[in-house]
């Protein structure tokens, strides 16, 4: 029998060239996946390039010089600008004098009330008792003080009676009758003037009743529009009292004939300002209208923590548009100065006006960011303290440029940007 012949391993050999077809197929899809991915990112790039602009807000820097604002809202040029509200002149927070509790509201918001009439009523049916028992003690101590009266008078007559007798026949009356007719005569007529002196008592008190029964009612201390309703039928009021279930006040009320706009001007322009000076007054709710005004009042006093003193202007357009509590801008007008016949007008500097946002503080100097060409161009300028959330530029803008106001809290130069909504 043959031996099996041995195996030869040394013919083996692993084959580098060639890998197999499974990592073919892995390595195909990686390279494929690499390109693509290389593909989106250049895209992503070119895109990014091309329209990736951030949008922002601005405003067009314009000047401001002599002449008529619009809606007739005065004539000058405008010297100051400041923000503020509209408030009425004449206000008041209506209480009752006593509390109690409410029971009759005869107003709602918007009323018109003359001075004098019942805003409401409290519970009163314990004063009106009052009243009553009051008118009745006055009642009855007049017709004591009747009866009083009628003795007295018939006392009197008594003792002159007797006294007439004794000194015709001084054996008819004794004396001693004569000094008892005197002596009931007076204490009648002391009982009359105790009685007459109860009378009076009794119609102070009747006095006080019903001033504690007109003091349920409340009334308009002047003409003028119910704002709020504080309180409601039912609940509890008190002077000067509010919190939990108690009110305080049950209306608030205004004269819409005194509304005026009051506004903290930066102290650093209050002397550009004085009474009777002319203004052009713009809502907040109307953008497009402007009213006429005049400085009434500035305040003598300052807020340190604010550095502003206060101003208080009068309307003088009377709209009905115009509410209390709306906002408001005030721009304080400079009247032009007069000129000598025959002499050339002077030439106003104009005055550059804008947000208090478009100038930034960088390392202590004051720059604005202009948009130009789709691009931001940080410029310095010298820029005026903050009134009514604007500053004066006095240096540094001519007008006509676009400024950033928002959109990007750190702008850099030459980013790209586009004007957003």
């Amino acid at each position: 029998m043959t031996a099996p012949q041995a195996a030869d391993l040394s013919k083996l050999r692993i084959n580098r060239d060639d890998p197999p077809p499974a990592v073919k197929r892995a390595l195909g899809r990686v390279l494929w996946l690499t390109a693509a991915a290389a593909l989106i990112i250049a895209v992503v790039v070119v895109i990014g390039r091309r329209g990736g602009t951030v949008p922002v807000q601005v405003v067009t820097v314009s000047t401001t010089t002599g002449g008529t604002g619009a809606g007739g809202g005065g004539s000058g040029s405008v010297a100051v600008v400041a923000n503020g509200y509209v408030v009425a002149r004449t206000k008041a927070a209506v209480s009752a004098k006593i509390p109690g509790r409410l029971a009759v509201l005869n107003v709602s918001e918007g009323s018109r009330v003359e001075k004098g009439t019942i805003i409401a009523r409290l519970d009163n049916a314990d004063y009106a008792a009052a009243v009553g028992q009051a008118e009745a003690g006055v009642a009855s101590a007049k017709a004591t003080l009747i009866e009083a009266q009628s003795d007295r008078d018939q006392m009197q007559r008594d003792y002159v009676r007797v006294r007439d007798i004794h000194a015709q026949n001084p054996n008819l009356v004794s004396p001693q009758d004569v000094e008892n007719a005197d002596s009931r005569a007076r204490q009648a007529d002391a009982r009359f003037g105790a009685q007459s002196a109860r009378v009076d008592a009794a119609a102070a008190a009747l006095r006080v009743a019903q001033a504690n029964l007109e003091n349920t009612y409340v009334r308009a201390p002047f003409s003028g529009t119910v704002l709020r309703k504080e309180a409601e039928v039912g609940e509890v009021v008190a002077p000067s009292v509010g919190g939990g279930l108690t009110r305080g006040a049950v209306v608030t009320m205004a004269d819409l004939a005194t509304l005026e706009v009051e506004v903290d001007v930066n102290e650093a322009y209050i002397a550009r300002i004085h009474s009777d000076q002319q203004a052009r007054i713009t809502l907040d709710a109307y953008p497009d209208t402007a009213f006429r005004g005049a400085v009434r009042q500035i305040i003598p006093t300052a807020d340190r923590q604010r550095a502003t003193v206060q101003v208080k202007v009068s309307i003088l357009d009377r709209d009905p548009r115009i509410l209390t509590e709306m906002g408001a801008k005030v721009e304080f007008l400079e009247a032009p100065r007069p000129v000598a016949a025959g002499a050339a007008q002077p030439v106003e500097r104009p005055r550059i006006i804008v947000p208090a946002e478009a100038v930034r503080s960088e390392n202590g100097r004051d720059v604005v960011w202009i948009v130009r060409d789709g691009k931001l161009q940080k410029r310095d300028v010298d820029a005026g303290p903050v009134s009514g959330n604007f500053r004066e530029i006095r240096s540094g803008l001519s007008g006509g440029e676009q400024l950033l106001v928002g959109g990007i809290e750190t702008p850099k130069e030459g980013q790209r940007v586009k004007l957003g909504p």
